[in-house]
């Protein structure tokens, strides 16, 4: 009997390993349409993920709010009037962007548009054997720059293709204002019904694992909820740092188009290493069809130590304490999560590396605790 017992497992035990093997020959078999499916499901969940983002980033400055209206007040809805504070001044600091911000930008980039042939022309014909420039800058710097412009063909720019793709860019951006809204008032209720939402998931963690594995379970969670919120929270604040800074810092130089490629610099710094990087570039190369070569070194040079300021007085300050996590650690995050998630997965890739390093971090130490326990037994 004990016999067949043993038998019935074995049978089930390879059974379930062909089942197994089965699944992951049709996933990697069907891999693009699984692909194809993710996705399809992401964009269906993204107004919910953006809900949870902004709730994550605007929860603290609630709570603190709650906390003080219950100290000094005796008033009963507390949450209430805190989210309703803390919305308000988010609906002004967004009027402001709107009404100040993207006005300029706006008129920037309709003004380079409109010079666009101009500024092309002028390229086109800039003589790179100038004697006041230095063999250098003409050789490694113009005449790359040059040679990539004069091969941009703006006539097909605007043909009928072109135009279709314009028109569907302008109905994905009243998608995203659609979604936008749904997540504000989405995240709204998730502040709202934050400890009944913690609560259920609390219970439902320990309702299907067990003591060891829920407490591992509650402790990578804290952790990785600090990390998550530490980088997120603190480089969206250094993005808008930046981004003011070099507003006006260009604005100062006389820099064309200086808000809005101040506002881009802020924006690609959100993109750690590779950001900076491409902002700077694409600067540069706008900068020099608007204001010549002369301007824009000195932009370069005054934008390199500007972002030296931040990366190592603005930023830390910000964040407090920082992340420890090796700088070629950082680039391959980056790099991994920008080829599969795209810039999102730019963005978010150090803090899933921050949490990763840490979980192995506390397994190495735990088999060095069990190694360490043993040769003392032996001794």
């Amino acid at each position: 009997m004990k016999e067949k017992v043993m038998g019935t497992k074995r049978w089930f035990y390879y059974v379930s390993i062909g089942l197994v093997l089965i699944l992951v020959y049709k996933f990697l078999d069907n891999f693009t349409g699984i692909g194809m499916w993710i996705g399809k499901l992401l964009g269906i969940l993204a107004p919910f993920l953006l809900a949870i983002l902004f709730a994550y980033i605007l929860y603290t400055p609630c709570k603190k709010i709650e906390n003080l209206i219950k100290s000094k007040t005796k008033i009963k809805h507390a949450r209430g009037i805190s989210l309703l504070i803390v919305y308000i001044i988010a609906a002004i600091i967004v009027y402001l962007i709107l009404k100040f911000i993207i006005p300029a930008m706006f008129n920037s980039i309709i003004d380079l548009v409109n010079n666009a042939q101009n500024y092309y022309n002028g390229i086109k014909n800039l003589e790179i054997g100038d004697d006041t420039l230095t063999p250098f800058i003409k050789d490694n710097i113009l005449k790359p720059i040059v040679e990539f412009i004069t091969q941009i063909n703006f006539q097909e720019m605007f043909t009928m293709e072109k135009i279709i793709s314009y028109i569907n860019s302008v109905i994905g951006v009243v998608k995203f204002i659609i979604n936008g809204v749904i997540s504000i008032i989405c995240s709204i209720y998730i502040l709202a019904e934050r400890e009944a939402i913690v609560g259920f998931l609390n219970r439902l963690a320990k309702a299907t694992l067990s003591k060891r594995k829920y407490d591992y379970v509650q402790k990578y969670f804290n952790s990785g909820n600090l990390i998550f919120f530490k980088f997120i929270s603190s480089q969206l604040l250094d993005a808008f740092v930046v981004a003011i800074i070099m507003s006006i810092a260009l604005s100062i130089m006389k820099v064309k188009y200086g808000i809005a490629l101040g506002v881009m610099i802020g924006l690609f710094n959100l993109i750690p290493y590779f950001g900076a990087i491409i902002a700077v570039v694409a600067a540069t190369l706008i900068t020099i069809l608007t204001g010549g070569w002369e301007q824009a070194i000195i932009m370069v040079i005054a934008t390199v130590i500007l972002q030296q300021i931040d990366a190592n007085i603005i930023n830390p300050r910000i964040t407090s304490n920082k992340l420890d996590i090796s700088p070629l650690l950082v680039i391959f995050a980056v790099t991994v999560g920008g080829a599969y998630f795209g810039v999102i997965g730019m963005f978010l890739g150090v803090p899933v590396a921050v949490l990763i390093k840490t979980v192995l971090e506390d397994y190495i130490k735990s088999k060095q605790v069990v190694e360490n326990t043993l040769e003392k037994e032996n001794i």
